[in-house]
């Protein structure tokens, strides 16, 4: 049986989902780590299906039979992403309704033109760094930095603690010999946090949460921090360097930006589509004996939902050079109860982040060959490890006109966040009725001209 944790899952993770499709179908059974075995779900329409029944596939873990059977070890790498929490990652029902409501009405009160203020800021001081190089890497000088930037400020927290947040993360999510401690680390993080703003609340997500009517304890708040700070960083931090390196190194996808047939919002979801931050979502777990498929699904399997499979089910894309431009129906982000409520928040990351990017640097160019590129693959992601490029060097001259705000912005900056500078970006909004839609209008000819000077012939 293949092994999700094995070298060939981790060497080229699209071809080992294409011969699971071609030898078992939509539905293909594999092995986890301690050789633990789960169902991979490979197909669209089966994806869906999990993903919007949990009558029948619950996200409660505890009904998994290989916990009841303590055929899990307590320090597994799986620990982390599967025991059972009490968060809305881990119901249903009612109970999920209670704290899905308490998370989306606290997001709510971010001011969304706030948070784009913010991703500029923290982009230009990014790209303040090492912008007189003349070269980079965009990994670990931008796609890995920005998320922690920002988040810091969106929770609450010093922003000294963004660093250390990041690698923990990506270190639970590699499923690493550490996985487990890195989760402990986390977590007294969060808790730390809490206790602060128990003593001491302020105008962010954290404090708002706490506040909420659903009422969640001290324990509840930790794990839906956890959730975001997971979810935030690794997801942010993959489609931001996903997204540049396909601008960098295809030909097509840079002729339909030039060419005008693709905005920054439609590269991302085509990014979304072709190579989605997430590629395997754990999990769902069988509340009775089922069928999926044509496979026997029984009572407390566990399946793991595939999907970057699901975005190239041949089913739904039988030719994936066909654009998807403007197209949201990828599950990159999930669907159904649980389909993720922040992913505007990181769509406004990575379309700000990489619009201050380009019009800073309007003739970065890749310094190494395609394929010297790599990427490390674990069971829930893969992970680009260097983006080296080169540009002509530039002295810091302030924030480019297209950075400051508008006069539109302008008006929200009373509303600053505890810490933040004076007159820094604003990222709450006191009234969350009348919180801005991400739709609001942004000025762009700049990043057009720029973008189609250095795209190749112009």
């Amino acid at each position: 049986m293949a092994r999700l944790f094995g070298p060939e899952a981790v060497n080229d993770a699209p071809g080992f989902y294409e011969r699971l499709r071609a030898k078992h179908g939509p539905v293909a059974p594999v092995l986890v780590d301690g050789d633990l075995p789960a169902w991979l779900v490979l197909g669209y329409r089966e994806n869906l299906e999990v993903l919007r029944t949990p009558s029948r596939f619950s996200h409660d873990s505890r009904i998994w039979h290989c916990f009841k059977e303590n055929r899990v070890a307590a320090d597994s790498p799986l620990m982390p992403a599967l025991a059972w929490q009490p968060g809305c990652l881990f119901m249903d029902g009612e109970e999920h309704e209670r704290l899905r409501v308490a998370i989306t009405e606290s997001m709510g009160r971010l001011d969304r033109r706030g948070i784009r203020r913010c991703v500029n800021r923290s982009a230009n001081q990014l790209i303040d760094d090492f912008a007189g190089n003349g070269q980079a890497d965009l990994v670990s000088q931008f796609a890995e930095q920005l998320p922690l930037r920002v988040m810091p400020q969106l929770l609450g927290m010093p922003d000294e603690s963004g660093p250390g947040l990041v690698e923990a993360t990506r270190d639970l999510l590699r499923g690493s010999e550490t996985a487990f401690k890195s989760n402990e680390y986390l977590v007294e993080i969060l808790e730390q946090l809490v206790a602060d703003k128990r003593a001491a609340p302020g105008p962010d997500f954290t404090s708002w949460l706490m506040d909420h009517s659903a009422k969640l304890t001290d324990e509840e708040v930790v794990q839906h921090l956890r959730l975001v700070v997971i979810a935030a960083n690794e997801n942010t931090t993959n489609l931001t360097a996903n997204t540049l390196r396909t601008v960098l190194t295809d030909p097509r996808f840079r002729a339909s930006l030039t060419g005008g047939s693709m905005t920054l919002p439609d590269a991302l979801e085509q990014m979304l589509w072709d190579d989605p931050p997430t590629a395997v979502a754990p999990a769902r777990w069988a509340t009775c004996d089922t069928e999926l498929a044509g496979q026997s699904i029984r009572a407390g399997d566990m399946l793991l939902l595939g999907l970057a499979a699901s975005n190239a089910d041949p089913v739904i894309r039988p030719d994936l050079s066909v654009p998807m431009h403007g197209n949201r129906s990828h599950l990159a982000f999930g669907s159904g109860p649980h389909e993720c409520p922040g992913q505007d928040i990181s769509r406004a990351i990575v379309d700000t982040g990489i619009d201050v990017l380009l019009m800073r640097l309007p003739d970065i160019s890749l310094a190494v060959p395609e394929s010297d590129l790599k990427s490390v693959s674990h069971w829930i992601a893969r992970h680009l490890t260097a983006l080296p490029v080169k540009f002509t060097a530039r002295r810091h001259e302030g924030l480019p006109a297209s950075a400051s705000a508008s006069g539109n912005d302008a008006a929200h900056s009373k509303h600053t966040l505890k810490g933040s500078t004076a007159g820094g970006p604003s990222i709450t909004n006191e009234t969350p009725a009348s919180a801005p839609s991400f739709g609001v209008p942004r000025a762009r000819s700049s990043w057009w001209g720029l973008l189609k000077r250095w795209l190749p012939g112009k």
